[in-house]
């Protein structure tokens, strides 16, 4: 039995459940923390939305069937509790997505935690400027490295179209920086 199939059994029974996802979290929150960085760009949001994500996956752990790495689903769970963030907050400061994106974007540099120089502030501008799909596939490629079997597995799309997506995106990615 593989090591996530042995987790996730010991995740599924009352008697190892808190063990096991003490494990999870030592295993995936930097992985989970960095993914959902790049979506919601602020570190004490990151904060919340990664609790929100870990606090959800132990409530479902119950209804993961398999279908896909533990690694893939996780990812889900912590893309849409993002996606979810980003647009309770645009709800609630009565703005778009976008609007909430650049805002979010424009606070970056008194992010405290921001390690980034001027280029790394400018690629941030860039991407926030993509359509939400776009922004997704180029931030899981290009900050995590994930194969494009990975992304199909957690955004449910095929792989041919996130090739498609990223390419469009480096595309703009690079023309907003020759530009600005």
């Amino acid at each position: 039995m593989t090591e996530e199939l042995n987790l996730v059994e010991q995740l599924k029974s009352e008697d190892t459940k808190e063990a096991a996802f003490r494990e999870l979290i030592t295993q995936y929150k930097e992985r989970l923390y960095w993914h959902i960085r790049n979506i919601v760009k602020s570190h004490d949001d990151t904060d919340d939305v990664l609790q929100n994500t870990f606090i959800k996956i132990f409530k479902n752990i119950h209804n993961f069937k398999g279908d896909s790495k533990l690694f893939s689903w996780m990812y889900r769970i912590a893309t849409n509790e993002s996606l979810t963030f980003i647009k309770q907050r645009a709800k609630h400061l009565q703005i778009s997505n976008e609007e909430a994106q650049q805002l979010a974007i424009n606070n970056l540099k008194a992010d405290v935690y921001f390690e980034g120089d001027d280029i790394q502030y400018k690629l941030q501008l860039a991407i926030a400027k993509l359509p939400e799909k776009q922004q997704l596939v180029f931030n899981m490629k290009y900050f995590q490295d994930l194969t494009y079997k990975n992304m199909s597995d957690i955004l449910e799309t095929s792989e041919g179209a996130l090739k498609a997506s990223y390419h469009i995106a480096s595309k703009k990615v690079e023309e907003y920086l020759t530009n600005n």
